[in-house]
């Protein structure tokens, strides 16, 4: 059902951005929404104007007085840097990059010896891989807030979650999924199914993206029908992966529900196509609903199967063999096509889809889907209470806790701002029932969005930020590679408001807000978490054993324990660094040059890197992060002899 076109037009502002659409963009997606694209175009906007001008008061927001505190934490994925942005909100400053796939040289990610270790190795000790290309992150739970413990992050090239703790932002811990290619959405549970006493995240779900052959060998390769995805469920703690569930289909995005009942995924290319023109030739796809409940019975019953090499449980998701609701593991409802985004409304009641191919949001009311799954709703697709047009290219939801849905609308150009309520008045038959609220011209081609809250039961309204694939005309030029475009806008009223426009290196994806009181980080250290750590300057030296040196060094600002140490050509060198200084901020770098070695301490931080030292001679090796007056003076000798 849609709402009457002229309501549709007179809603739209600035429809003229469509004339920085791209032709690749108009090629793939026009395929299912060519026949909504029937609104008059309107004269293009003047190049770099916005739909609403900020309001001042409001614009004023986003800048900061000198020592003034952002009010809200932001954690953006870092997309091919394979990192993960910290940013402050409103202001949208980036404060800090957590380094978790791929090396990093500011802090000697990938280089120290506790950070190979986190990162995983090859036989020889060189790192497993070097590259990613991060999509999602989501951060744990309790009381349907979040909890400050953790967050996590995928890497959807090489299939690896990462968790990062909060207290120090620093990744501990990174998990390589068995039997998935290209995994995608990630995100935590809230509660557990069955013990209303846990209700804290302990499980982490992962959507995988590509169907691949199972096991991948090298058989069946030219069979599309033996291709299947995984939808994976992490242990929160151990990291150690729980179960898999074999399911038709691509995964998208996850979403779970705050009674820890239901996680979803939003599934596309259910014709298992190989080639995209063969993943858009049906009109609906599907949400697929998991009863973790019923998941984790099987498996503790031995109701499983392995595949290839890998130990862990695989359960049977297939639709084919998902059809009684009394033993079903999964439901998979309809939805239309290639949907892209599913996300969980504040007040636990519905999931939301968003069509992509098609102009429609989907409501679906997460009681009714447990109903069929007791027997008590004959009908799957009857858990459907809203399908309404909202624009073009509908991708990514948030939510603002007053009932209302923000939608980024890819080929529109655009974020809709819809109630929830109406939509569902509007689809049971009130025609009256207006569910557009707003249009916001963003800049341009939105994809991923996000609002303050949003994806809590404290959802403020207060924010809400958008990150835009093109930013064409939004900033100087810099060569051919354009920066992305991350938009804050004002949602406490009426209508948004366009605040800032911040330019961000590609390819940035996910993101979550939150309140900065939700977070405690500690500014120093606990020395005794180092097992390395050497806690008194006086335990500095070095140590032989055969060919195989240990250097024990501490650093408090402006000096090394050690003026200089030797070892010999040919040595296995393991340096082991520890920050003696207790005040926050107070960090020390170390750097050999010739070696490849260059790291950080932070204040009771302990570090350690192994080299050989192929190379005689002197080496000054120094502090690279700035401490004191005498910081240029801060230095060691490491003399290698012939």
């Amino acid at each position: 059902m849609s709402q009457k076109k002229d309501d549709m037009s007179t809603e739209a502002v600035g429809l003229g951005r469509r004339r920085f659409l791209n032709t690749a963009a108009l090629t793939g997606l026009t395929l299912g929404v060519a026949a909504c694209n029937d609104k008059p175009e309107t004269a293009p906007a003047a190049s770099g104007t916005s739909a609403a001008a900020p309001a001042a008061h409001a614009s004023s927001a986003t800048h900061l007085k000198p020592g003034e505190l952002d009010t809200y934490y932001g954690i953006w994925s870092g997309g091919h840097t394979g990192d993960m942005r910290i940013l402050g909100l409103p202001s949208g400053r980036e404060i800090h990059r957590i380094p978790c796939f791929v090396p990093d040289a500011l802090v000697g990610w990938g280089l120290t010896n506790e950070s190979k270790a986190v990162m995983g190795t090859k036989p020889d000790g060189s790192l497993r891989y070097t590259v990613a290309d991060t999509h999602h992150t989501h951060a744990s739970y309790k009381d349907g807030n979040y909890d400050g413990r953790y967050a996590w992050i995928n890497d959807k090239i090489n299939s690896r979650i990462a968790r990062v703790r909060l207290d120090y932002f620093v990744c501990d811990k990174i998990t390589e999924l068995p039997n998935v290619q290209g995994f995608h959405g990630i995100f935590p549970d809230k509660a557990d199914p069955v013990d209303p006493a846990i209700n804290y995240t302990t499980r982490v779900f992962c959507g995988a993206e590509f169907a691949i052959p199972l096991p991948n060998n090298g058989g069946d390769i030219n069979n599309p029908e033996k291709y299947r995805s995984m939808f994976t469920c992490v242990d929160a703690e151990s990291m150690e992966v729980r179960w898999q569930v074999l399911i038709d289909g691509n995964c998208d995005l996850t979403a779970t529900s705050y009674d820890g009942k239901l996680a979803a995924t939003n599934q596309y290319n259910i014709e298992n196509g190989v080639h995209y023109e063969d993943m858009m030739s049906s009109e609906r796809d599907a949400c697929l609903f998991f009863n973790i409940a019923r998941i984790e019975e099987a498996v503790k019953a031995g109701k499983f199967t392995t595949v290839g090499t890998s130990k862990v449980p695989v359960v049977d998701g297939t639709r084919e063999n998902n059809k009684d609701p009394k033993t079903a593991l999964v439901a998979y409802v309809s939805v239309p096509k290639n949907p892209h985004g599913v996300n969980a409304s504040p007040d636990a009641k519905y999931f939301i889809c968003a069509g992509k191919l098609s102009p429609t949001a989907t409501v679906i009311e997460l009681s009714k889907v447990l109903d069929w799954f007791d027997g008590k709703l004959a009908e799957l697709d009857k858990a459907i209470v809203a399908e309404v047009e909202i624009g073009l290219g509908p991708l990514h939801t948030a939510f603002d806790g007053r009932g209302n849905a923000y939608t980024t609308l890819f080929l529109d150009s655009q974020v809709v701002k819809w109630n929830v309520d109406a939509a569902i008045k509007f689809h049971a038959g009130d025609k009256s029932a207006k569910y557009v609220v707003d249009r916001l011209d963003v800049h341009y081609q939105p994809g991923h969005i996000n609002a303050s809250q949003s994806e809590t039961r404290m959802a403020d309204g207060k924010y809400l930020a958008v990150g835009c694939k093109f930013s064409k005309d939004r900033f100087l030029p810099v060569g051919p590679l354009h920066p992305e475009n991350e938009q804050i806008i004002d949602i406490s009223g009426d209508k948004m408001v366009l605040l800032a426009d911040h330019p961000v290196r590609g390819e940035p994806h996910d993101f979550i807000i939150f309140k900065r009181d939700l977070l405690k980080p500690k500014q120093v250290y606990d020395i005794n978490d180092f097992p390395l750590a050497i806690k008194d300057s006086k335990e500095s030296g070095v140590t032989r054993n055969g060919k195989k040196v240990m250097v024990k060094i501490t650093s408090q600002a402006p000096a090394f324990s050690l003026r200089e140490f030797t070892v010999k050509k040919g040595d296995e060198v393991t340096l082991i660094l520890t920050n003696l200084d207790k005040i926050e901020d107070l960090t020390h770098g170390f750097a050999i040059p010739k070696y490849n070695v260059n790291f950080i301490v932070n204040p009771l931080e302990t570090k350690s890197v192994t080299f050989i030292a192929d190379q005689p001679g002197v080496f000054w090796c120094y502090c690279t992060h700035f401490c004191h007056a005498l910081h240029l003076e801060m230095r060691t000798r490491m003399i290698v002899e012939a």
